[in-house]
């Protein structure tokens, strides 16, 4: 775990640097939610690694551009793109998707941006993409850190990491018993 004042290529460079030193060997994969630097960070590191878009956060950063009336149809419009069978018929449901909302142009703005990140979704089964193309696990994970720091100034960063570890203990010993 590392704690650091800001997130950007150089930082990340050092986190995935120092895991190569400690041994592990290739990153081939990496889902993230659009943090700053991680992609070009990881990729300096370890050249062959994959790195995902998160969908959900992409479908949280298009909806702010979409009135609340028609999320739940936008988001159905979205999901046979992610969700397609294959990778022609998501790119048949992506330009839909375009034709469909462009009185929304950052909406699918949001979209044409990363839909590189979509595409190579597709290289990979489809129970497998399930599980790829989305943070929820770790951003479960960060939420409950924040319940547990958000209240207290730490006095040193050893006190934070102490608190952050006796919330992974519960959280595994939770884990455990479902």
């Amino acid at each position: 775990m590392w704690l650091n004042e800001s997130e950007s290529k150089h930082t990340w460079m050092q986190i995935f640097d120092e895991l190569k030193t400690r041994g592990v060997e290739d990153v081939l994969f990496i889902s993230m939610d659009g943090v700053s630097g991680l992609e070009e960070g990881a990729k300096a590191i370890f050249k062959d690694g994959v790195v995902q878009r998160c969908m959900v956060q992409l479908i949280r950063n298009s909806i702010k551009y979409v009135p609340s009336k028609d999320y739940k149809k936008f988001t159905q419009s979205l999901k046979k793109v992610y969700g397609a069978p294959g990778l022609n018929a998501c790119k048949k449901a992506f330009e839909q998707f375009c034709q469909e909302w462009s009185q929304y142009p950052g909406a699918v703005d949001v979209w044409k941006c990363n839909f590189s990140h979509v595409e190579q979704l597709f290289d990979y089964g489809s129970s497998v993409r399930r599980v790829m193309y989305t943070t929820n696990a770790v951003e479960s994970i960060n939420s409950s850190f924040r319940k547990v720091t958000k209240k207290d100034a730490f006095p040193s960063e050893n006190a934070l990491l102490k608190v952050l570890y006796l919330r992974i203990t519960e959280l595994y010993k939770n884990s455990a018993r479902i």
